[in-house]
């Protein structure tokens, strides 16, 4: 499983030209799903994005987490996290999880997220042509790979 994730002041997700999901001060996170995923390893995840010390504190040091500022999240399935373009021009996503199977555990995980852990989350809408907008802080951007975070 592979998250990038990005501190936002806001951010927005339309699909077919209506807005179907607002965030203000948070976390954009655009979620992608691999073959060899699982609960476990949604889980794992899950825990280590809602746990990242990435907001500023008074001391303008990155030492706050989503939940210690009142942050909201918006979470966006995106199998092109697992492009391999090693080969040719063309990325290949045979890495990335079956549809069905990528849908369920990108729900598990936004389910985890608002009931483990109490975020705010709005999201995509899985598969759909998504038109997102957002103001990045900082920049700041992160991104988690289940290959470091999960421990085999």
């Amino acid at each position: 499983m592979r998250f990038l994730i990005q501190r936002v002041t806001e951010a927005t997700v339309a699909v077919d030209g209506a807005e179907i999901a607002r965030i203000g001060k948070g976390l954009l996170v655009f979620l992608g799903a691999c073959d060899t995923d699982n609960e476990a390893i949604a889980d794992a995840m899950v825990k280590k994005l809602s746990g990242l010390r990435i907001f500023e504190d008074v001391d303008g040091k990155t030492n706050l987490s989503i939940a210690d500022v009142g942050g909201e999240m918006l979470v966006v399935s995106q199998f092109t996290l697992y492009a391999d373009c090693r080969h040719g021009n063309r990325p290949s996503f045979t890495r990335a999880g079956s549809p069905a199977e990528a849908e369920r555990l990108y729900e598990y995980a936004v389910e985890k997220l608002k009931n483990a852990y109490g975020i705010p989350v709005q999201t995509g809408s899985f598969g759909a042509d998504m038109k997102v907008r957002l103001l990045n802080d900082g920049p700041f951007t992160v991104f988690l790979d289940s290959a470091e975070i999960v421990k085999s």
